[in-house]
């Protein structure tokens, strides 16, 4: 395991446990939404940002300066987060950490599924994860803290 993983794992991890929403409704993911537009728009970040529990989209909107791509890349992280249930930059880590690549060890179609930041789970305290978040267009670990931050601010925890 490289040092940047030793230290990336476990801050992924608590982020996770912290993290942990009481209710989450469609009212819920337009908040939530709009906590992540205001934080990009804050930052002049160009990016794509969608909500979805399970196969049903909840929230999306694509600020000015992103292009169709960064909507397959919200699928693919979000599949991801739905398949193993931890943020897609904490899935690509762990395949990292083992020194292999998430695209040749997962066995799961690269086309339909990234192991790259952004991606986080809805996880519903008592029930489990019900669905993602994420943010494309920034650099990986740019869209993970986007998404974090916007998770903490939409809990009151910033």
């Amino acid at each position: 395991m490289t040092t940047a993983e030793t230290e990336l794992i476990p801050r992924l991890e608590a982020d996770e446990a912290r993290l942990v929403l009481d209710r989450f409704d469609n009212d819920d993911a337009w908040r939530l939404g709009l906590t992540l537009t205001e934080l990009a728009q804050e930052r002049d970040a160009a990016v794509t940002i969608g909500i979805r529990r399970v196969n049903q989209r909840l929230f999306h909107r694509a600020l000015p300066g992103t292009t169709p791509d960064n909507d397959a890349w919200i699928d693919r992280k979000c599949r991801v987060v739905l398949h193993y249930e931890e943020s897609s930059l904490l899935v690509g880590a762990r395949f990292r950490a083992k020194g292999r690549t998430f695209e040749t060890a997962s066995r799961l179609d690269p086309r339909r599924y990234a192991a790259h930041g952004g991606a986080f789970p809805l996880r519903l305290r008592g029930t489990g994860v019900i669905g993602a978040v994420a943010v494309s267009g920034l650099a990986q670990e740019a869209d993970h803290a986007l998404v974090v931050e916007g998770l903490e601010r939409f809990l009151g925890r910033s």
